[in-house]
C-alpha cells in the first residue's frame, strides 16, 4: 500500500504540473500602423497666375485650363485644384465652394470652418473639415476677391472609412493647410 500512495503522490504532482499552464487565448488582430515621414515642400512653379509649395513625395500636373492635380501615390489619394478668373462673380464662386463641401452634410458628423486670411498676399479663404464617412474630409477655398479663385478638396480611392484613413487624412490635411499657407498669386 505504501507504494500505491507514493505512485498516486508522484502522479497528483506531475497532473499539478501539467495542468498549471495559462489557459491559451488568441492573439488579438495587428491594427496596421501608418507613419509618414516629415513632410518636405518645395514651390510649385505653376505656368497659371498662382504659385504654392506642395509636397515633394507628390505628383503635380496642371491641365490647360490651370485646374491642377497633386497625388499621393503612397496614400492612393489626390488634392483637386480648380482655378477660376473671378469676373464680377465673387458671390456665386463663393456659393458654389460652400455648397459642394456642405452636399456632405448627409454622411458627415460635423463640418468645422477655419477661416484664412493673408493680407500680406492678399489671399483668403475658408479651409473645411469634415469630419465621418465624408467622401472628402478636407476643403478649402482661397480667393483675392478681385481676379483669383482657387477650391480644393482631397479624395481617397478607397471606400470613405474614417477611422482607416484618419493617419492618411491627417497627413495630407496638414499639406493642404501649407499649400493655402504658401499660395501667391502672379502679379
Amino acid at each position: 500500500m505504501h507504494k500505491s500512495i507514493v505512485y498516486f503522490g508522484f502522479l497528483l504532482v506531475f497532473c499539478l504540473l501539467i495542468g498549471c499552464k495559462e489557459d491559451v487565448l488568441p492573439k488579438p488582430s495587428a491594427q496596421l500602423r501608418l507613419d509618414y515621414e516629415m513632410a518636405n515642400y518645395m514651390q510649385f512653379d505653376s505656368p497659371c497666375d498662382f504659385n504654392f509649395d506642395h509636397n515633394t513625395e507628390t505628383k503635380v500636373n496642371v491641365k490647360d485650363n490651370c485646374d491642377v492635380t497633386i497625388q499621393y501615390p503612397k496614400m492612393k489619394a489626390t488634392v483637386y485644384l480648380t482655378y477660376r478668373k473671378v469676373d464680377n462673380n465673387i458671390d456665386e464662386l463663393l456659393k458654389d465652394a460652400q455648397k459642394l463641401t456642405y452636399e456632405h452634410v448627409i454622411k458627415a458628423d460635423d463640418i468645422v470652418e477655419t477661416p484664412f486670411i493673408n493680407t500680406k498676399d492678399k489671399v483668403y479663404g475658408m479651409f473645411y473639415q469634415v469630419g465621418g464617412n465624408a467622401a472628402t474630409n478636407t476643403q478649402f477655398y482661397l480667393t483675392d476677391s478681385i481676379q483669383h479663385f482657387v477650391t480644393g478638396s482631397v479624395y481617397f480611392y478607397a471606400k470613405p472609412n474614417f477611422d482607416s484613413i484618419m493617419p492618411a487624412a491627417s497627413y495630407i490635411k496638414d499639406d493642404m493647410q501649407t499649400l493655402m499657407e504658401t499660395m501667391r498669386w502672379k502679379k
